[in-house]
């Protein structure tokens, strides 16, 4: 038979025990492990059609932050050092000695404060769209873009899919709806995530940073974009614009977004 189309690497879904209760992830592929966090308040389903992509050429293993989407979800107050606390349980639990670390705005901090506490675990690290975190920072009260108020008709799930509407293109209602399920599933403490980011210490991390590092933001992402060459400047890395995409651009441009994972982690190898 000739002509056959390579199958994609199949979907798999576990638990992992950890001090904080099973903390739940998906993955694809084989090989080097790249794991991916995702932003406040989504779940693994942000890389839904990236994990098959990245899948192909590494073993792309995609959690649920602490206290999101299926995994345990301790009592707060919630922070980036307790979430990469979480993480660095899930790759003991997975036996991974060395790693590539993705993030996403929240899950970027994660990734960053993981590669700061293991040097020599971190391969790589690719920022995306990650906040810089100053004293300006911590000091502003935040955008709650994710509060709503519950009401008995139900009118809050339409609040919900309004608040990122302007985020998502027409045809992009697919997304859209998993942000609205993962929101739901936390919505007792769906802001949290947007808390935990404005209390990180940052300036004491970014120094301990020692892997090569990758920042990249879509230009329409504005609440990102700013900390973008202040990113650069901190880490001397090298920076990207991912053309076409919003604050979800994981799911907007899930090839482009795999792309540019799989060349940075492949450079990497050399």
């Amino acid at each position: 038979m000739t002509g056959t189309v390579p199958t994609a690497p199949a979907l798999r879904k576990g638990y992992a025990d950890s001090p904080f209760g099973q903390l739940h992830y998906a993955e694809c592929g084989a090989g080097e492990p790249v794991l991916l966090f995702h932003q406040t308040p989504r779940s693994w389903t942000e890389y839904l059609r990236v994990l098959p992509l990245v899948g192909a050429e590494f073993r792309a293993i995609a959690m649920d932050t602490l206290g999101f989407g299926a995994s345990a979800k301790p009592e707060g107050p919630h922070s980036i050092e307790r979430y990469a606390d979480a993480a660095e349980a899930l790759a003991q639990a997975l036996g991974l000695d060395r790693y590539h670390l993705v993030g996403h705005h929240t899950g970027g901090l994660i990734a960053l404060e993981l590669a700061a506490r293991h040097p020599t675990r971190t391969a790589s690290l690719l920022l995306s769209a990650t906040p810089y975190v100053d004293e300006e920072k911590r000091r502003s009260s935040g955008h709650a873009v994710d509060h709503v108020v519950p009401h008995p008709d139900g009118s809050h799930l339409l609040d919900l899919w309004n608040h990122r509407r302007a985020f998502y293109r027409p045809g992009e209602e697919a997304a859209l709806n998993r942000y609205v399920i993962d929101a739901l599933t936390v919505l007792d403490h769906v802001t949290e995530g947007h808390a935990a980011v404005r209390r990180y210490a940052m300036e004491e991390r970014l120094p301990l940073v020692t892997a090569r590092t990758l920042a990249v933001c879509a230009p329409d992402d504005h609440f990102a974009l700013p900390s973008l060459t202040k990113l650069a400047a901190a880490l001397a890395c090298e920076t990207r614009l991912l053309p076409g995409g919003h604050a979800p651009v994981p799911e907007q441009l899930p090839e482009e977004f795999a792309r540019t994972v799989v060349e940075w982690v492949t450079t990497d190898r050399g």
